[in-house]
């Protein structure tokens, strides 16, 4: 049965695709910044009797081209792994026609040193017909993020770290770093984050820190920068609105009234323009009650 710990490791991938690029300059893979990622079909069935079905399936494309990226959660060694690994890889390779590789995450260094080894899947005599050789993220080559200042600037991979170091000494100044970090991002986007790493510590002594440090302060996601970002996105939001209202209504806004409207940062002006905008016979109507702009 899949557990809610083995969930949270891929699925922080499935939040953030983004994170493969920076993942990977960590391995020292030579990837490209992606300009598109897309999220495919997990199913990989060929046959309806044998269900095959990958964690994370994700297509990028690059300056270099179009690969897949297959992700794969692994608690705990399994000889039966390696040939259902195989299978995917392959299997997603003619399904898709593009080149294929897999990413194994991995709670500790026992499983990831195991998961790391190429698997030879053909006979003694031509072992190459057949091998798999996955990538691997775990305790030994995910970094140690117990700086803040490095957590803000990547929460996805502070997230990562929390989860593959749960048992390392330094998961409580990890755990700190990552905490911080989620009062400066956006509300639910913290919340998510917040509950990946405790799906992904799992049963570790870290989770109980953890779920602690995330009751102990109940306004932990009402700070002042959390607030901020609420407000600065609900105002742009509002902005968007009333030019798109102009727009539709076949009015010619000028970039002086643009300006003007963009420039705004009071969001009760801003939505009563946006209410005039629905009901103005010209753009300066918009503007009649100029009191608060």
């Amino acid at each position: 049965m899949v557990g809610s710990q083995h969930e949270a490791l891929h699925r922080i991938f499935q939040h953030d695709p983004g994170m493969f690029a920076r993942t990977f300059r960590e391995l020292k893979v030579p990837l490209g910044v992606p300009s598109e990622v897309a999220l495919l079909p997990t199913d990989l069935t060929e046959i309806r009797p044998l269900e095959r079905r990958v964690d994370t399936l994700l297509r990028f494309t690059t300056s270099a081209g179009r690969f897949l990226l297959l992700v794969e959660a692994q608690g705990e060694c399994d000889p039966d792994k390696p040939s259902a690994w195989t299978y995917y890889l392959a299997h997603a390779h003619a399904k898709y026609r593009l080149p294929a590789v897999l990413l194994v995450v991995c709670h500790d260094r026992g499983t990831a040193s195991w998961a790391a080894k190429t698997a030879q899947l053909g006979p003694s005599f031509w072992a190459g017909s057949l091998t798999m050789s996955p990538l691997v993220l775990g305790p030994d080559n995910v970094p140690v993020v117990t700086d803040p200042a490095t957590a803000a600037d990547d929460v996805p991979l502070a997230t990562l770290s929390a989860m593959t170091h749960a048992k390392d000494p330094s998961i409580d100044a990890i755990l700190k770093s990552l905490a911080a970090a989620l009062r400066g991002i956006d509300e639910e986007d913290a919340h998510i984050f917040a509950e990946l790493t405790e799906l992904g510590l799992g049963n570790a002594q870290a989770a109980k820190t953890w779920r602690h440090m995330m009751t102990v302060d109940p306004a932990f996601f009402r700070s002042e920068t959390s607030q901020r970002l609420r407000e600065e996105g609900e105002t742009k939001a509002v902005v968007r609105n009333v030019l798109r209202v102009l727009e539709r209504r076949g009015f010619v806004v000028g970039d002086d009234v643009r300006d003007r409207i963009t420039s705004c940062t009071d969001l009760d002006v801003l939505e009563r323009w946006l209410d005039q905008a629905v009901t103005a016979t010209s753009v300066a109507d918009l503007f009649v009650d100029g009191r608060h702009a």
